[in-house]
């Protein structure tokens, strides 16, 4: 269900040029939101970005070259599209480096600890954790000075954390990020939220070689419906969720949906477990 278009902001949608990316954007543009595809093949980004402002007759969809694990990228990037745009009111931490970038059969066939070398354990966390805080340390300042913003970080399913090494590691270190810097934001008008497909998805993400069958994958475009909701003013008071773009019913109202799909982030049963912690 589309929001209101007084509602609309401006987005970051980091690797914007990507299968997910794509869909994300596509379903925000219906809102009236004003894009930004930030990709590290920046000429994929312009592309994807010219495409869907063919498709939505609009203008209001820009391609930004950037890599996210250099901080410099991303204050640049929030810099370029507060010059185009006025401001950043929303970041989509979507990038990610997986295994298929190591070896293209990597996502069925596991990376060995032989070959988790000092540098590829680097790229994965340098893209899927690092980045993320990059980017939200350069979008930051603004939301607080105006009292309103958004982060959705894009993880993955339990199941991948415990068994795809580093790729898991780096995404539930995000989703604990997450736990945390909804509690440290809390109260100022900027959300933190994640958002996750639900299962392999059929994107370029997973190589051809990776050996699974895209027909048995869920469609990029489930993540576009919680990420619209949750950028919309009736997410203002959600924080601190992670919501399964796989289990969001379109034909529900949004709330309703949400409540289906939606979860508190990361591992909040494990509290239950005895805490022993020191007297002030």
């Amino acid at each position: 269900m589309a929001t209101e278009q007084a509602n609309t902001r401006v987005a970051i949608i980091t690797g914007g040029a990507g299968g997910i990316g794509a869909a994300m954007a596509r379903r925000m543009i219906v809102d009236g939101h004003r894009l930004a595809l930030m990709d590290i093949d920046g000429d994929a980004a312009s592309s994807v970005a010219e495409t869907i402002n063919k498709e939505a007759g609009t203008n209001g969809v820009l391609g930004v070259h950037g890599d996210v694990s250099k901080p410099g990228d991303c204050d640049r990037a929030v810099a370029q599209v507060s010059d185009a745009f006025g401001q950043v009111d929303i970041v989509v931490n979507n990038a990610g480096f997986g295994a298929s970038k190591i070896r293209p059969d990597g996502e069925k066939n596991l990376l060995t600890i032989e070959e988790l070398t000092p540098e590829v354990w680097r790229q994965f966390f340098s893209v899927n954790i690092d980045g993320p805080l990059h980017m939200m340390r350069a979008a930051l300042p603004g939301m607080k000075e105006r009292g309103w913003g958004r982060i959705i970080n894009v993880t993955t399913s339990f199941f991948t954390m415990l068994r795809n090494m580093p790729y898991g590691a780096t995404k539930a270190a995000l989703e604990a990020g997450s736990s945390a810097w909804a509690q440290e934001l809390n109260g100022t008008g900027i959300t933190v939220n994640v958002v996750v497909p639900g299962g392999p998805t059929d994107t370029p993400f997973i190589a051809p070689e990776s050996g699974l069958d895209p027909a048995k994958m869920l469609r990029p475009a489930v993540m576009g419906a919680p990420v619209a909701w949750l950028c919309s003013r009736d997410a203002d008071n959600v924080t601190g969720q992670r919501f399964i773009g796989g289990r969001w019913d379109p034909d529900l109202a949004d709330a309703e949906a949400a409540a289906i799909a939606g979860s508190p982030v990361a591992w909040p049963e494990l509290a239950a477990s005895t805490v022993i912690w020191p007297d002030d």
